[in-house]
């Protein structure tokens, strides 16, 4: 069954005029939110860390941001844009014990009201708006006139509007001009978290490191397999982006058109398929969420160690060094 999408006349700002809405953190998606809905006529009130880059960041767009309380207080809605892995904490020490009947709590991610790391009292709506893409082209589309897709999903509703409270958050940060399509929590948590560990980040990290070091272990130089692996993704990647594997596919050289439909099936085989799955299994279970957050509160042992192993491997010390050579691409290094 096709998804339902929302546009501009189906999903009105008008269920927020007049109303007070609290964004949480002021970070990647929390300064778009604000700064969006504040240029649709929303009243916004930012909660923020005191003395931390994303409060003085607060301060030089034109906000006041304060704590959690104040910000909250008489709140139609309060968005949420905190990392999952502190969102529990933040929730149960200082939303959860100023939170009202009536008032409408918003995410936009999933992971821990579906996984019951937040568990919202019942006199409260839990809707999310999901924007399809990072804080910064959030807020950059918003200026030009247009906006980002966005997901949206109702996963209480205490007050019977809730979803028409989110439609509007929706369209105040331009979400409904490209499109807001409906879901579920179940269904944005689990897919966003197995497209990120299959396809868009593990799965592609693997590909291009693992392609890397098979050229330079038959004696290419690193240089080269570099450029072959890694720099041209983009290129590929932007092509799809605009017109989906077929404009690819029309775009490229034959040569390279066939080696992709004969030779791709051979890298993703059924024992690979099969792994996808089991990965599927972990994140529906809850295994994954509960092995993250665990890291998370033991110390970040694991994470440190795996991600200090990938920043000094070969790849990205031959990628720092030509990335600085192509001035063009304002490399930006961690």
């Amino acid at each position: 069954m096709a998804a339902k999408i929302y546009y501009e006349n189906e999903a009105p700002i008008g269920p927020l005029r007049g109303k007070k809405v609290a964004v949480i953190g002021f970070g990647s998606q929390g300064h778009a939110h604000s700064l969006n809905l504040r240029d649709s006529g929303i009243e916004v009130a930012v909660a923020e860390l005191p003395d931390t880059a994303n409060f003085k960041l607060a301060v030089e767009h034109g906000f006041k941001p304060g704590d959690i309380k104040t910000a909250i207080t008489g709140a139609a809605l309060i968005i949420v844009t905190l990392p999952d892995e502190v969102q529990g904490k933040v929730y149960a020490g200082q939303i959860a014990p100023n939170l009202k009947a009536g008032q409408t709590l918003g995410f936009c991610h999933g992971f821990n009201i579906h996984f019951g790391y937040i568990v919202p009292p019942k006199e409260v709506n839990v809707v999310m708006i999901a924007p399809k893409g990072p804080g910064h082209l959030v807020r950059s589309e918003y200026e030009k006139g247009g906006g980002v897709p966005c997901l949206v999903a109702v996963q209480q509703d205490a007050t019977g509007a809730a979803k028409q409270i989110a439609l509007a958050w929706g369209h105040g940060i331009g979400g409904a001009r490209a499109g807001i399509l409906e879901t579920t929590y179940k269904e944005e948590t689990e897919t966003d978290l197995f497209g990120e560990q299959v396809v868009l980040c593990g799965g592609l990290s693997a590909l291009i490191k693992a392609g890397f070091e098979t050229l330079v272990a038959a004696g290419y130089q690193p240089e080269i397999a570099y450029f072959e692996c890694v720099h041209e993704v983009k290129l590929i990647v932007d092509l799809i982006y605009q017109g989906g594997l077929s404009y690819m596919r029309y775009s490229i050289s034959n040569t390279a058109e066939y080696g992709d439909l004969s030779r791709g099936p051979r890298i993703i085989t059924d024992e690979t398929r099969a792994e996808m799955k089991k990965i599927l299994g972990e994140i529906t279970s809850g295994q994954f969420a509960k092995e993250w957050v665990n890291e998370y509160q033991t110390g970040l042992k694991k994470f440190n160690e795996l991600y200090e192993k990938d920043h000094k491997s070969q790849i990205e010390t031959v990628g720092r060094k030509l990335r600085k050579m192509m001035k063009w691409i304002d490399s930006k290094e961690p």
